[in-house]
């Protein structure tokens, strides 16, 4: 059954967890004061985010999505997993193919539905662009390809991404949270980048498997990120690091993604169900 003016439901995509509202029912109406009391883990509900349904338009679902601490994302691709579940859970829709519109684009997601159950869901995540244009990223119009990068004292080479939200992606040796929690805020935050940036740590184990570790722009350090995922492979492959076809092993889990030709980009992961609830 559809959620109501006070209800919630709460998923988890490979441990990124989001609160789903309904957006155009739920009272009081969502502000980033609100979301932060919402997802904070202490005195809230708990979650990464959160993700409120707009009633359709054209035929379509439209999205927003809210970052803990009161900011808005473009594009989320755990979170367009989680919402096209939640669709399908309390039966907004029964069309297992469905469009969804984000502040970031269009995607398309279909759900893979055996004996009833949604065994996982491919999400067509539109194209990577590496331009600074589209990030955005201050300085000359340029594909952002391993390019060098001051971040306080340290000189870094760093591969934009957007994927209808930005993403800072760096390839090391070996993956140590450590560094994660040290650089995330500092490249999230670089004035290089006006709108903020994802970030992400990457270690290429072979053609096919990538291991990643997540620093989100709003969120800080996530076990799982489907945009980020997207944007590891798409740098991954423009560098000549990777094939086509990609594993992204992140703490929460693994995504399967494919990059086209034109860099558009399919994701396929799962979204899990974990309770619903009654806001007081």
């Amino acid at each position: 059954m559809p959620l109501g003016r006070r209800e919630f439901a709460k998923y988890h995509a490979l441990g990124n967890d989001y609160v789903v509202v309904d957006g155009d029912a739920l009272r009081p109406r969502l502000t980033p004061e609100r979301v932060r009391e919402l997802c904070d883990r202490h005195t809230g509900i708990g979650s990464d985010g959160i993700l409120a349904l707009h009633r359709p338009r054209r035929g379509e679902w439209g999205l927003r999505i809210w970052n803990p601490d009161g900011s808005e994302a473009e594009k989320s691709g755990n979170g367009v997993r989680i919402f096209a579940r939640f669709l399908w859970d309390l039966r907004y829709v029964r069309a297992k193919e469905l469009e969804i519109e984000t502040p970031g684009g269009r995607v398309g997601a279909r759900l893979a539905v055996s004996g009833g159950e949604v065994r996982s869901i491919r999400v067509e995540m539109g194209r990577a662009s590496f331009r600074s244009t589209d990030l955005p990223m201050l300085g000359p119009p340029r594909d952002v390809v391993d390019e060098p990068l001051r971040v306080g004292s340290v000189d870094l080479r760093v591969t934009c991404v957007s994927i209808g939200n930005p993403h800072c992606v760096r390839f090391v040796d070996h993956l140590q949270p450590e560094v994660l929690r040290s650089l995330g805020p500092q490249l999230e935050t670089h004035p290089l980048f006006p709108k903020r940036t994802n970030v992400q740590l990457v270690c290429v184990r072979s053609r096919t498997r990538l291991d990643a570790l997540i620093w989100e722009r709003g969120a800080g350090e996530t076990l799982a990120s489907g945009s980020s995922s997207c944007a590891v492979a798409a740098a991954a492959h423009r560098l000549g690091l990777c094939e086509r076809k990609v594993e992204v092993h992140m703490p929460g889990g693994s995504l399967r993604i494919e990059i086209a030709p034109d860099y558009a980009l399919r994701m396929t992961g799962p979204a899990t169900p974990v309770y619903r609830g009654l806001l007081l």
